[in-house]
């Protein structure tokens, strides 16, 4: 299984990284797009996969900083002739769309749009068998884990540190956690670093990477990761735009 990080950032741009996107490639199955955020579709369309590749979107929360790339995504599959596609998300994503097309009118019925709406549990996605977690954000929001080619890569959306998600994701070859800000930053919604570190320790992971970056974070990663490993000592590194890790 290959993740590649389209986007990296959060709801405040920086000019270095883009608002959250993942794009997940494995042997058997379908590329599989994680969140839309603002930049995303750039990044995709310099993947091999493509906006015409993607036949499948699978949202964690209905956050700007995850949607706001949606509809040029539309457009941009419509104007390809691309027009199959299926969009997973929590409850309320039809509703989301709807209200997208609602404003943008000469979209409607341009795309073969197909719309799932999933809860916690277990499901399938573009080949891919998917765990879905509840996470502890400020509206709901799904942490994924997902299986393929016998690796496993948890993708915890936007959450603060939590045992229940530390758990959920336990085994897992790679996992990609919110690590928003510094400990210096009192925040909630988001995990600080010793937060983090402390809900990872007593579990397993075979990599951890640290994404969804508040600009709060630039010059602090040296900090972060000292700050982490003082409860958790796996391997943790920051996760950047176009990085592309192999799950195994």
């Amino acid at each position: 299984m290959h993740v590649t990080f389209l986007g990296t950032g959060s709801a405040m741009p920086t000019g270095d990284r883009a608002q959250t996107g993942l794009l997940l490639e494995s042997e058997g199955t379908d590329p599989l797009l994680v969140d839309c955020g603002s930049g995303v579709l750039s990044a995709l369309a310099g993947t091999d996969a493509g906006y015409e590749g993607v036949r499948t979107v699978l949202l964690t929360h209905h956050h700007l900083d995850h949607v706001s790339d949606l509809m040029p995504l539309f457009k941009a599959r419509w104007l390809a002739g691309a027009t199959d596609l299926e969009l997973i998300g929590p409850p309320g994503t039809a509703d989301l769309v709807q209200g997208l097309f609602d404003v943008h009118e000469y979209m409607q019925g341009r795309l073969d749009l197909v719309i799932r709406e999933v809860e916690p549990g277990e499901f399938e996605a573009a080949g891919y068998q998917v765990a879905a977690a509840e996470t502890v954000h400020s509206m709901p929001c799904l942490a994924y884990r997902f299986e393929a080619d016998g690796a496993t890569f948890t993708f915890s959306g936007d959450s603060e540190a939590s045992e229940d998600l530390a758990a959920f994701a336990d085994g897992s070859d790679v996992l990609a956690h919110d690590c928003s800000f510094p400990d210096e930053v009192d925040v909630d919604n988001h995990p600080t670093p010793s937060q983090l570190g402390a809900a990872l320790a007593g579990h397993r992971y075979g990599q951890v990477f640290l994404t969804h970056l508040y600009p709060h974070t630039a010059g602090r990663h040296e900090a972060m990761l000292e700050s982490l490993r003082e409860h958790y000592a796996g391997d943790v590194r920051f996760a950047r735009d176009g990085l592309t890790v192999t799950v195994e």
